[in-house]
């Protein structure tokens, strides 16, 4: 079957095969991190002997659930953290963010942004945007910092920790819908012992969402106290079908627990009610996937920059998560292209995703996602704010072939209007 019956010109077809041409060596980087983190993930499984009880699942409470708890335990371990919480009770990374805030937090401290200005979906929460159930509405104080050059500001951050008690510093290492680059590993090692040199009882808590697996190292082996994620991003390995995990020190998990649940009762409750097959079968085949999604990204960025668009990051940058950012700059462009992407999708590629209102955002969003689970953005998915300069952030692929196809599609669409 060639690209022409699928729909796609020739001109785009061939475009394409020179990209992957010059792709080769940086594929087989990417597939040298995914045997790495194969290895983690299945050395966690055997460490902690799984087994087919551990599908079985719970209901009402939940107590004593081996298979949950064993999960956790892998999380933990592959994180190299004291303690785990990976349950389908959260239903987004933002929710394990709120949850993971309002534990750490109480009236009269000081959660301190040094990544600027949080992801939409947090604004309620903070209380940048006014909601009465905000963490300043009861109390807790908040500030920023905005990144310089791509970089942290290491000297406000100094000042501003000198003259100020800060209980929790949060780092969202993706751009989200910034136009910043996200942070890299080897930025955030450097920024937390910088600031654990100046106060070492601060809690650094990292916003981990599209950045899972895609390195050989996470978070919490550079110094992170506390991380969060979700699950239908790259560590659902796109089988999971919700869910959100924090793994961090064994005190703040046991807060957080408290926090999601009840006080008293923590993480000892809460139901399974069948998921723990699916979220074990997600975390086996995330490196593989995170891989497909990177090698999907960077055809992307190679592809899209032949055509003269802008993109971020460049085919041959060192990457932070599996986002690419394409710039547009109409309105127009941006909604063809996510129209492309739900096109050649698997689920609803019939359908045209048009702009709107959705919760959390300020702005209308255009979003394609023809995926299995609604909102999966570690399947091939593609958004963005209807706002300047007309981002579109692309994300996802579960196989390299299929992401490929999609983004085919995509531009074939584009260039077709």
């Amino acid at each position: 079957m060639t690209y022409e019956k699928f729909g796609i010109s020739s001109k785009i077809s061939e475009l394409a095969n020179s990209c992957e041409e010059e792709l080769v060596e940086i594929y087989k980087k990417i597939d040298e991190v995914c045997d790495y983190n194969s290895m983690k993930v299945l050395g966690a499984f055997q460490r902690h002997e799984v087994n087919e009880n551990h599908f079985s699942s719970t209901s009402g409470y939940g107590y004593n659930d081996v298979g949950r708890e064993t999960i956790e335990k892998i999380f933990a371990s592959i994180f190299q953290t004291e303690a785990a919480l990976v349950r389908s009770q959260m239903v987004s990374g933002s929710h394990a963010l709120s949850t993971t805030l309002f534990a750490l937090l109480r009236p009269g401290d000081i959660l301190l942004s040094i990544t600027g200005l949080p992801y939409d979906t947090l604004h309620e929460v903070i209380g940048i945007k006014e909601n009465a159930s905000s963490l300043q509405s009861f109390g807790v104080s908040y500030q920023q910092i905005d990144l310089v050059n791509d970089d942290f500001d290491y000297p406000a951050i100094h000042e501003f920790i000198k003259n100020n008690k800060v209980k929790v510093i949060e780092i969202q290492r993706s751009k989200g819908y910034s136009t910043r680059k996200s942070i890299t590993i080897d930025q955030l090692e450097k920024v937390i012992r910088f600031i654990k040199e100046i106060d070492s009882e601060i809690l650094v808590m990292v916003d981990n969402c599209y950045c899972e697996f895609v390195g050989k190292r996470e978070p919490t082996e550079v110094g992170a106290d506390i991380v969060v994620g979700s699950l239908i991003k790259n560590l659902g390995g796109g089988i999971a079908p919700n869910g959100a995990y924090i793994v961090g020190r064994e005190d703040l998990i046991h807060l957080c627990g408290e926090r999601l649940t009840l006080p008293g009762e923590g993480s000892e409750v809460g139901p399974t009610l069948g998921i723990n097959k699916s979220l074990l079968q997600g975390l086996f085949f995330a490196p593989s996937v995170v891989a497909s999604s990177l090698k999907t990204a960077v055809f992307t960025s190679l592809l899209l920059e032949k055509l003269g668009y802008m993109v971020e990051p460049k085919y041959n940058e060192d990457r932070a998560d599996i986002v690419e950012n394409i710039v547009f700059h109409n309105r127009e462009d941006l909604i063809t292209y996510c129209q492309g992407i739900q096109a050649g999708s698997p689920i609803d590629s019939a359908f045209a995703p048009i702009p709107g209102d959705m919760p959390g955002y300020d702005d209308q969003i255009i979003m394609a996602s023809g995926s299995f689970t609604q909102g999966s953005s570690i399947e091939l998915s593609c958004d963005g704010p209807l706002r300047e300069p007309f981002i579109a952030y692309q994300q996802g692929g579960l196989t390299y072939s299929y992401g490929k196809l999609g983004v085919l599609k995509a531009v074939d669409n584009l260039l077709k209007k």
